[in-house]
């Protein structure tokens, strides 16, 4: 997977349904998550704001779409161009910038099912991948669905 994938997809997951916790919920947590990668913090406001519209934009049901933004640049350097944040949301940003001029932000999806709602890359062929895993949630949706099915008969 790549860094862009990797930094998305972990900032999308700072919120967990199924274990009920959220790295956003206190500065020091999100300190915490931001000082790992070797980001500067925003404010924690402006991550949650961030996280919300991103994952709303990926079609999680239980976020609020927004239109939010965060200070990128584009430098000029012997390599070539490159996008550049002085924050956390700024270089989540950026990377999903990158993963959108790539073809691969349609990649970045989010589970259904309410009791988990995890962003996953969606690495198949044709895109079509629904389930985060189809070993947990997935097999839990068909087996409810089956379920249902047979009590109507």
């Amino acid at each position: 997977m790549s860094p862009d994938v990797s930094l998305v997809l972990g900032f999308l997951n700072t919120v967990d349904v199924e274990q009920d916790t959220d790295v956003l919920r206190t500065e020091p947590d999100w300190h915490a998550w931001a000082r790992e990668r070797d980001l500067r913090p925003d404010a924690l406001a402006d991550a949650v704001r961030a996280r919300g519209a991103l994952r709303a934009a990926l079609g999680d049901p239980d976020a609020m779409p927004a239109e939010v933004g965060a200070p990128v640049e584009v430098t000029l350097s012997a390599a070539g161009p490159e996008l550049a944040a002085a924050s956390a949301v700024g270089a989540v940003f950026a990377a999903a910038a990158r993963l959108a001029v790539r073809g691969e932000w349609d990649r970045l999806k989010i589970c259904p099912a309410d009791d988990c709602r995890w962003a996953f890359y969606d690495q198949s062929r044709n895109r079509s991948r629904t389930w985060c895993s189809m070993k947990v949630c997935g097999n839990r949706q068909k087996a409810r669905a089956f379920r249902e099915r047979s009590t109507e008969r």
